[in-house]
């Protein structure tokens, strides 16, 4: 059975997975930054795309997703990524604290990256799960 068939069933909002500190991290931003950034993840989830939600350049298309919020002169950014079919995570949510442009450091592209890999594993375990859940269900 294709992935696709469970999912086109199943009308309710995705769940969304923290990979990593993703949670915690954005869990310390001021309110006003959670709010957008929530709300961009609940269009996620829902399958729109939030108008600050802009795509993250070196992951190859509109596949991996940035949210950047400023609140009193600080920039939140929150990354999440919508190319697994059937749920929604969030690799990594940070403060940028360079100086440098806007440009996102180095360091912080390859947590992402590593991150990205991990939730690849873990939607392979989780789509597993969910096509056994299906076949009990018949």
């Amino acid at each position: 059975m294709s992935s696709d068939k469970i999912f086109k069933e199943n009308t309710n909002p995705k769940p969304v997975e923290f990979v990593g500190s993703s949670l915690k991290d954005l869990k310390s931003f001021p309110k006003s930054v959670r709010q957008t950034i929530g709300q961009a993840l609940f269009d996620a989830q829902n399958g729109a795309k939030h108008p600050d939600a802009k795509p993250l350049k070196g992951f190859g298309g509109a596949g991996v997703l940035e949210v950047v919020e400023c609140n009193d002169g600080n920039a939140f950014r929150a990354v999440y990524t919508v190319k697994f079919a059937g749920i929604v995570y969030v690799l990594h949510a940070f403060e940028k604290k360079s100086k440098s442009g806007i440009k996102t450091p180095l360091e912080e592209i390859e947590k992402i990256k590593r991150r990205l890999r991990q939730a690849e594993i873990h939607h392979a375990e989780w789509l597993d799960q969910q096509e056994a859940k299906y076949r009990e269900r018949r």
